[in-house]
C-alpha cells in the first residue's frame, strides 16, 4: 500500500501489512538513515502498538513528522 505524505519532507510511505503486523515500510524522500531505521524498528510490530508509539510525534515546528505520517497511512490501512 503506498500513503502520500502530508507536511514531511518524505513524500509517500510504502508498506505492507498482514494479519495486523507491519511486514515492510519504505519512506520516499526525507531523513534517510532515520527512516530505515524507524522502518527496522516496527518491522514485525502489531500496526496498532505502532501507532499508539507515533502518533503524535512532532518535527521541530510542524504539527507532524514521518513517524506520525505512518501512524496516519497505518490508521488508514486498517480500516
Amino acid at each position: 500500500m503506498t500513503y502520500h505524505t502530508k507536511g514531511t519532507c518524505s513524500t509517500a510511505i510504502d508498506f505492507e501489512i498482514e494479519d495486523g503486523i507491519i511486514q515492510s515500510v519504505k519512506f520516499t524522500g526525507g531523513c534517510n538513515g532515520n527512516l530505515q531505521g524507524i522502518s527496522a524498528l516496527v518491522k514485525g510490530m502489531k500496526a496498532e502498538d505502532a501507532i499508539s508509539k507515533l502518533k503524535g510525534i512532532r518535527c521541530g515546528f510542524k504539527s507532524t513528522s514521518c513517524p506520525d505520517q505512518l501512524a496516519h497511512a497505518l490508521e488508514e490501512a486498517l480500516r
